[in-house]
């Protein structure tokens, strides 16, 4: 939008100028043209009427007696001719080899003939030209100017519109969306504002929900387990204990899911994406990793990046360590980090790749899946990655097969967005540093 309000107003500026200030150069290099031509025809006038009067008294007409109507300054007669009745001619000055001339005849017979040089029209015509240029030039420097300054005070609003809308389907419900005074911009984050607040209430009875079934459910199966223990202490016969042991498995894996179930539900509400510096992160990863890195033999070279992105605090580095261990162990050569940003929605693309064997044809459509391993893992690493990704609200991919390359995208934050103004205070804090068994 932005880039259109400049165009559509640089085109604007520029016809303007095509339409008007071409002919206005022409017509003023045509006014100071004929203006020029009067002056002279003035001059010849007055030096006639002059020259008459002398010789109507019967005074002497010299050559020195012309040269006060000609000079050397531009824009004045530069050569006057004379001719008497008597076909006598004097004259005065340098004639130009290029000349506008005017003339004059008085009742006496005399003929003045008084001439200009051609350069000193053509100069003034062309500065008269020039200033018009100018002046059309400052005019387009100025709607430039006002361009840009509308443009973006109409499109950061709208920027900031859609950094919000992300920040809120990755579950950050507090938005900061103030009045911008476009009627239609306002009255967007007016709604988005109140969607907010209806989606922060319905998340919190979901998670107020969430804790009182587990409660709810912890208690009997609580009571249940001691109860079965007991049973197991104070039964003797082989059959009723084989029976409790069992009950008390199933208890086990019963709260298991419940835990599971309830972690996930946490995990799909969240406590809502922060901004995160990359720059942090990735610190802190080469902190952890570049030792043991040195230690097996391999490299880890981390690009440095200016880059913030909508994430929860913590996940982001636990995915980029799964995704540098990975690469330790089944990838080779020297593992490469880096940030850039991708594609008109400023997101965040952070590339982990190696200059290994790759991922096996066979394993490289189901690399995600849960317990789809090489041989060499649990095979639940990356599907987890995937998971905390995806409740960021972005996505890992397999970018390149052979040579390995993983891609996280993530939504960034536009260069022309102050991260102040989407979230008060959201640079978050270096992500804790946590290893992996």
């Amino acid at each position: 939008m932005r880039k259109r309000l400049l165009q559509a107003t640089i085109s604007a500026l520029a016809v303007a100028v095509v339409l008007l200030g071409i002919p206005l150069a022409v017509m003023t290099a045509q006014l100071v043209r004929d203006g020029s031509l009067a002056n002279l025809d003035q001059r010849a006038t007055t030096a006639a009427r002059t020259l008459e009067v002398r010789y109507a008294t019967g005074e002497t007409i010299t050559a020195e007696n012309l040269s006060s109507y000609v000079s050397d300054s531009p824009g004045s007669a530069s050569y006057i001719v004379l001719r008497l009745p008597d076909g006598t001619e004097l004259t005065s000055g340098t004639e130009p080899p290029r000349s506008f001339s005017a003339s004059d005849v008085t009742e006496s017979g005399l003929v003045v003939i008084m001439y200009t040089s051609w350069w000193d029209v053509f100069w003034s015509s062309a500065r008269a030209v020039a200033l018009v240029l100018l002046v059309a030039v400052i005019a387009i420097l100025a709607g430039i100017a006002v361009a840009v300054f509308q443009a973006n005070r109409l499109s950061k609003p709208l920027v900031l519109l859609a950094a919000s809308a992300e920040h809120l389907g990755s579950g950050q419900v507090k938005l900061n969306l103030t009045k911008t005074g476009v009627e239609e911009i306002d009255l967007v984050a007016d709604e988005l504002n109140r969607s907010a607040t209806r989606m922060g209430a319905r998340l919190a009875s979901e998670r107020q929900f969430a804790a009182d079934a587990s409660h709810q459910l912890r208690t009997p199966l609580t009571a249940l387990s001691m109860r079965l223990e007991e049973i197991t202490m104070t039964s003797n016969q082989p059959e009723v204990l084989e029976e409790a042991e069992k009950s008390l498995e199933q208890i086990e894996r019963l709260v298991g899911v419940v835990d599971e179930l309830l972690g996930r539900t946490r995990r799909t509400l969240g406590s809502g994406t922060q901004l995160v510096v990359l720059a942090d992160v990735f610190d802190q990863q080469r902190a952890e990793w570049e030792n043991t890195f040195a230690q097996a033999g391999r490299k880890l070279r981390i690009a440095p990046t200016d880059a913030t992105v909508f994430s929860t605090p913590g996940g982001l580095a636990q995915v980029l360590a799964t995704l540098i261990e990975n690469s330790l162990h089944h990838g080779g050569g020297t593992t490469r980090v880096l940030a850039r940003e991708s594609g008109p929605n400023h997101a965040i693309v952070i590339e982990v790749r190696d200059q290994g064997e790759g991922v096996p044809e066979d394993l490289a459509s189901r690399i995600f899946e849960r317990e789809v391993t090489s041989g060499r893992g649990t095979g639940l690493g990356l599907a987890l990655a995937r998971d905390l990704v995806t409740a960021d609200g972005g996505r890992l991919e397999l970018s390149q097969r052979k040579p390995a390359a993983f891609s996280v995208f993530l939504q960034g934050v536009p260069n022309m967005v102050d991260p102040e103004d989407v979230v008060p205070h959201g640079r978050a804090g270096k992500p804790s540093r946590r290893r992996r068994t």
